[in-house]
């Protein structure tokens, strides 16, 4: 026959068995009206050209340039950028709170042990003979394991474990933006040199302008004040010399913090790039869908809507008793009886805990809830900026592509008309001013398709960015 304990034991044990399927608060799914889930969202960009393909984008697309030097920065910045670092320590601390979490599904022990030599009150005791000064102590062990009837813990874990995913999705987001950004200053850098070579034949161009007019002016063919514009215009074009050598130094110096080294160690090297980067297919940008599962800032929003559908559940658990078994052995008492039978004490049995004011439990409730709302509102509004700034992207890129075909149209038209007045020069049909006239204009064509180079260099790196590539594990390892 079942003795009393026993089949108490047991009523208990069924009720943690029944418990387990008790969890309250909202299971959590991607709602159904998120934007995310849109049709409109899912297929294919309203801005593609043939500046862009439908097929997906790589994980490496910085190789896409094939410049070697690009893909040692890169893989520099990936493994010493302190942005990196943080994210990672900050992933690394959302473990350690998912393992807390997760401890308190575990059995809880506690050990003690204590002695001191010691006199009682008297008069606390109502008597009024003073009481002898003996040695006390206190030793026990306790265990307790919280039943979760109603699934607090396991909302708490739940959670925990999207905080922590949100936090793989920041770091990932990180990773991100480090390779767009070492990708613009190395950019920058050789379309910098590039400009400064073309603004190198300008000037040249204007110096024999300039020595061509004093000849003019000396033999009364040419007014005092040509020699005046002339040198305006030389002086003008080397003005422009300091900002762009600036620029490629503070470009270096960029990737120097970007790649986790101080000024001091920037490598200066890298001036020596004076070609711009180029693509030598369209860009595979894939559709809206593949976009919007691989933006890291779109799975951090969704993963702090899921912590936040959780934590309705860990405020609903409030409401509900707390439930543990427990259990304690121990000794306490004079030192003369240590771990006699007057001294040794135990405990078993269950421990509830209610608070019967649902007053704040319900009002945390609420708070949450109101969170899981704004929380919604902020993954729409990820979802909406990725679909924006991918659309912008494209248009800019495309609107770029076709300025740049007008612009190496010019340069097409203006070396053509240099190359023949230079015969004609030649031949002593024309003047050498003519001539010179028809070089600058060449020079000044280079110089427009240079800087438009340069633009749509940026605008291939912000359509990068805002496709969100560079963070999988594949571009992590190498």
């Amino acid at each position: 026959m079942v003795r009393g304990g026993a089949r108490r034991f047991l009523a208990l044990a069924a009720v943690a068995w029944l418990g387990g399927c008790a969890t309250v608060g909202p299971d959590y799914r991607v709602p159904g009206s998120a934007k995310v889930k849109a049709a409109q969202a899912q297929g294919a960009f309203r801005s593609e050209s043939a500046a862009v393909t439908a097929q997906p984008l790589p994980d490496h697309w910085w190789k896409l340039y094939d410049d070697p030097v690009l893909d040692g920065l890169i893989a520099q910045a990936l493994a010493a950028n302190t942005d990196l670092r943080v994210a990672e320590a900050n992933l690394e601390r959302s473990l350690a709170l998912l393992d807390e979490r997760g401890a308190g599904r575990e059995v809880q022990g506690q050990a003690s042990g204590e002695t001191s030599w010691a006199q009682r009150s008297a008069e606390a005791e109502l008597q009024h003979v003073k009481p002898p000064v003996r040695q006390i102590y206190n030793a026990g062990v306790s265990v307790s394991y919280d039943l979760d009837l109603f699934g607090g813990i396991r909302r708490g874990i739940e959670a925990a474990s999207a905080d922590t995913e949100a936090a793989v999705a920041a770091r990932d987001l990180v990773r991100v933006n480090v390779a767009a950004e070492t990708a613009r200053a190395y950019a920058d850098i050789c379309n910098g040199g590039y400009r400064i070579d073309v603004l190198g034949r300008a000037i040249a161009v204007q110096e024999r302008g300039v020595r061509l007019t004093r000849t003019l002016i000396a033999h009364g063919r040419a007014a005092a004040f040509e020699l005046d514009r002339r040198e305006g215009l030389l002086e003008a074009a080397k003005a422009r010399l300091p900002r762009l050598a600036a620029g490629r130094r503070n470009a270096v110096f960029r990737l120097a913090a970007v790649t986790g080294r101080t000024p001091g160690e920037a490598d200066m090297a890298l001036l020596q790039c004076r070609q711009p980067l180029t693509l030598a297919q369209p860009v595979p940008v894939g559709d809206g869908g593949a976009l919007l599962r691989r933006r890291p800032d779109i799975r951090v929003a969704e993963r702090h809507l899921a912590a936040t559908s959780a934590r309705i559940g860990v405020a609903t658990a409030a409401l509900y008793p707390d439930i543990r078994l427990g259990a304690s052995l121990g000794s306490t008492g004079a030192a003369a009886d240590m771990f006699s039978p007057l001294t040794n004490r135990f405990a078993l049995g269950p421990l509830i805990g209610w608070t019967l004011n649902r007053h704040a439990a319900r009002a945390r409730i609420a708070a949450a809830q109101a969170q899981s709302r704004a929380d919604l509102a902020a993954f729409d509004g990820a979802v909406l900026k990725a679909l924006r700034e991918v659309e912008t992207a494209l248009t800019s890129y495309a609107a770029g592509l076709e300025q740049q075909e007008g612009l190496e149209r010019a340069l097409e038209d203006a070396r053509r008309v240099a190359g023949r007045t230079a015969q004609l020069r030649r031949g002593g049909k024309i003047g050498e001013l003519p001539a010179l006239e028809a070089e600058r204009d060449l020079v000044a064509a280079e110089q427009a398709a240079a800087e438009g180079r340069a633009a749509i260099n940026d605008d291939q790196i912000a359509l990068f960015l805002a496709l969100g590539g560079g963070w999988t594990p594949e571009a992590r390892a190498e």
